[in-house]
């Protein structure tokens, strides 16, 4: 399947910005969903953000609404995260994943990257 790569991530101070790239080694994921989901030490996964295939049809998170943008350009196999205003509890390992429907639910997606690890300091 799509193997997928993160990259982006770093140390940020609260109200920076950083925006997390997540490229696809198929021209197939432009065929798919794809989306971003964090996980944070001692909590369960969670979604973030989704994307439909053509980038026409978003979905966030409520806690993330407003300063998160989801976008992706598929000619570049390449789907991105903008997140602004960042909050300290922002912190997670942030996960790309394709292969899901529009859900916010990680066990309905099927292909994963290895992850990129965002902090956010107060």
């Amino acid at each position: 399947h799509v193997q997928l790569v993160e990259s982006g991530g770093g140390l940020v101070q609260a109200g920076g910005s950083l925006r997390l790239s997540c490229t696809a080694s198929r021209s197939t994921f432009r065929h798919y969903a794809m989306g971003w989901f964090r996980q944070a030490p001692g909590k369960e996964r969670e979604g973030v953000a989704v994307i439909n295939f053509n980038g026409g049809t978003t979905l966030y998170a409520d806690s993330v609404k407003g300063r998160f943008t989801i976008s992706r350009d598929n000619a570049k196999n390449t789907g991105y995260l903008q997140m602004n205003s960042l909050k300290p509890e922002d912190t997670a390992l942030y996960y790309c994943a394709s292969g899901g429907p529009l859900s916010l639910t990680p066990n309905q997606w099927t292909a994963w990257g290895q992850g990129s690890q965002v902090t956010v300091s107060s």
